[in-house]
């Protein structure tokens, strides 16, 4: 019989909720943690990064956004984003074809999820959030978008919106984004485990498996 205690590990994911790689990185990771059930106990904290800390709340049309920071193709955004649909669809979640047609500000989803990993609904307001831009083609900058996310979570909605109408949190989600840009991090999903371990991007569900029973392993 196996009385061994599950290795204690924190899991830090630096993301944004604009980042689709982020999607695709979040649910090999939670696969992967469910491979290795019994083994590995996880605490999972989600750190800020925004891709794009300066755009309007209008945000921008995503063909032009794209175009202009990569120089990228229409050929080459179709094959991304095909391959980013298969590769969500593969993990269980719908990236929907054409919904996702805008980049908007995330500041404030920041916000409310640093608040809610105070109340212990943070994985749950992230998912949401997920789902709310890329199945559903919503504007995770829009305040009436997060706090019905919130409630739907089952975050105090009157408190979402108060946050919201504030500053509040404000400085700690700009000190945590500036903590992870120090520490070299440029690019998301980047996973730090036990602060010391990076893995970077939406990798598959085995690349975080076998990382995951590595780190177990050294104790």
């Amino acid at each position: 019989m196996n009385t061994t205690s599950p290795v204690k590990m924190k899991i830090d994911f630096v993301s944004d909720v604009s980042c689709p790689w982020c999607v695709i990185g979040l649910k090999a990771l939670e696969d992967a943690l469910g491979r290795v059930n019994g083994q590995v106990q996880a605490e999972l904290h989600f750190q800020p990064f925004e891709l794009n800390p300066h755009m309007t709340a209008e945000g921008q049309d995503i063909t032009e956004h794209l175009t202009e920071k990569y120089g990228s193709t229409p050929e080459q955004l179709e094959q991304t984003r095909e391959m980013i649909r298969m590769r969500g669809q593969e993990l269980g979640f719908t990236f929907t074809v054409g919904a996702r047609n805008r980049v908007y500000n995330t500041f404030d989803a920041h916000r409310l999820l640093h608040w809610a990993e105070e109340e212990g609904h943070q994985l749950a307001l992230k998912e949401g959030l997920f789902k709310a831009y890329f199945t559903d083609g919503e504007n995770p900058g829009s305040h009436q978008v997060l706090v019905r996310v919130a409630g739907e979570v089952g975050l105090d909605v009157a408190r979402a919106q108060q946050i919201l109408a504030s500053d509040e949190y404000a400085d700690e989600v700009r000190q945590r984004q500036q903590f992870y840009q120090q520490q070299g991090i440029r690019s998301v999903p980047a996973i730090i485990i036990n602060d010391k371990h990076l893995i970077s991007g939406g990798q598959p569900v085995e690349v975080f498996e076998q990382a995951l029973r590595q780190i177990a392993a050294q104790g």
